[in-house]
């Protein structure tokens, strides 16, 4: 398999950008966490500019992790690059280091993610579930980057 098929992102449509991550970011950036949300900034890679989205990030067993279910986004890209970032909610930031996962480690935080934001996530995982075996999970990971958060 070439490195052009193993990247994998789904481009958010027309009402994820213009609507949803609009009011999140919004509610947010106010103070107001919608579901566990933060205002992710990364550097951007080239221009090294502030970038910002909205993210959820989900604690398990004492350690933080952020996932991306739309593969490998900008904020993937950047957050590989740069290595860390600031996570926000209202005027509270925090500054993070992260680390890039292996494949082989992430199915229970994939699993507890599905979990916990399914009813949101759940469109970009393919018919995986919390219900999904060990195996189907292994299988949909690599096109699930995930950081664990320091």
């Amino acid at each position: 398999m070439s490195v052009v098929e193993q990247v994998r992102y789904l481009e958010p449509g027309w009402f994820t950008t213009k609507i949803f991550n609009r009011v999140v970011h919004g509610l947010t950036r106010a103070g107001l966490s919608v579901a566990g949300s933060r205002i992710l900034r990364v550097r951007g890679r080239t221009s090294g500019e502030w970038r910002e989205n909205p993210v959820n990030v989900l604690g398990l067993d004492g350690v933080r992790y952020l996932i991306a279910p739309r593969g490998a986004t900008q904020w993937v890209r950047n957050l590989r690059v740069g290595g860390g970032g600031e996570l926000r909610v209202g005027r509270r930031t925090e500054a993070f280091t992260a680390d890039e996962l292996p494949d082989e480690v992430k199915l229970p935080i994939l699993r507890e993610y599905l979990r916990k934001w399914g009813w949101e996530v759940g469109q970009f995982f393919d018919g995986i579930t919390t219900a999904s075996t060990d195996a189907e999970l292994a299988a949909i990971a690599p096109g699930f980057p995930v950081f664990r958060l320091r």
